[in-house]
């Protein structure tokens, strides 16, 4: 199988938050480089030490880097596409630079084709029972199945990564005709619009990055979706409370499918945006962290309803 090196930098202060985040969407191997790791090595070493390689005396004053590899097939696109909107919900919530420039350089394809390359592990596919999934560049032969068609440019959110299957098939069993929808971290939109196609009125998709709310848009766009059933936003609303106040409404269902640490900074969120007995779909949680954030939302007090893991991951449904 080859191999995508990707080379993420940032700041000494940056390293643990980074690589926490790159586990929360499923990267557990990190090879870091760090200069003040390595000059705090060479001022308290112990033992007599003749000769230290030039290579490893580059490590003085080379920019700190956490690197990771990710296999070049489906898995490792989606993961890429994952690392690439993570990056970006860091930066945008790192107003005075401590955790240094946060860009991703890839060493085993050129940076301008990874755009195209990624394509040719998007094809279409089935998700529970009624929905089939396709980027623009493909066709599907009709067999009754309702067409969600996505493009997720530079946002995470394919359909194919387990995460967002889970959530799919939960949204295709709980959504009910003429249901508000609120999708916080919406991606590529793929779950706020799934749930359009599958009965809802309305739908709020809100996140982070700009260029997200964006992709989603032209999504909503390309599934012939009216402009009015379809709004989109941008911000962090755990620090935005113009944002906050703007979606502030009771909602028929909540999708969340983001990291867990998110996920449990948003409990409150969810308990203030979810009508009674509406339905609370979150996602994005890998399993060796599911009982933590399922804890946390249940503190805040919500009913856990269902669990599915797949491979890994994990995804709940909750009411209150």
């Amino acid at each position: 199988m080859e191999w995508t090196e990707v080379n993420i930098y940032t700041s000494s202060e940056g390293i643990e938050l980074l690589c926490a985040r790159l586990t929360d969407i499923g990267i557990k191997g990190f090879v870091i480089k760090d200069s003040a790791d390595f000059n705090e090595f060479l001022e308290n070493k112990n033992g007599q030490w003749d000769y230290i390689d030039q290579d490893l005396m580059g490590l003085a004053d080379c920019e700190t880097c956490v690197t990771v590899y990710l296999p070049g097939n489906e898995q490792g696109s989606d993961m890429l596409l994952s690392v690439r909107s993570m990056l970006a919900d860091m930066k945008k919530s790192d107003t005075q630079g401590i955790y240094g420039r946060l860009e991703a350089e890839l060493s085993s394809i050129r940076e301008e084709d990874w755009a195209n390359n990624w394509k040719q592990y998007f094809k279409p596919f089935k998700v529970g029972e009624r929905l089939a999934v396709k980027p623009s560049w493909e066709e599907y032969q009709d067999d009754g199945r309702i067409v969600l068609e996505i493009d997720p440019a530079s946002s995470f959110g394919t359909g194919q990564h387990h995460t967002t299957r889970l959530c799919l098939e939960m949204i295709e069993k709980n959504i009910r005709e003429g249901d508000v929808v609120l999708d916080m971290g919406c991606g590529s939109g793929i779950l706020s619009i799934a749930a359009l196609l599958l009965g809802a009125e309305r739908a709020v998709a809100v996140d982070i990055e700009e260029n997200a709310a964006a992709t989603a848009k032209e999504n909503a766009e390309k599934n012939h979706l009216p402009e009015e059933k379809y709004e989109t936003l941008f911000g962090n609303i755990l620090t935005d409370e113009a944002l906050a106040d703007k979606i502030d409404r009771k909602y028929d269902m909540i999708a969340a499918n983001i990291v867990a640490d998110v996920l449990i900074a948003m409990k409150d969120f969810f308990v203030r945006y979810l009508k009674k007995g509406g339905v609370l779909l979150i996602s994005g949680i890998i399993e060796e962290r599911m009982d933590e954030v399922l804890d946390a939302v249940k503190g805040a007090g919500l009913t856990l309803c269902e669990v599915g893991v797949r491979e890994g991951w994990a995804a709940a449904r909750f009411t209150i």
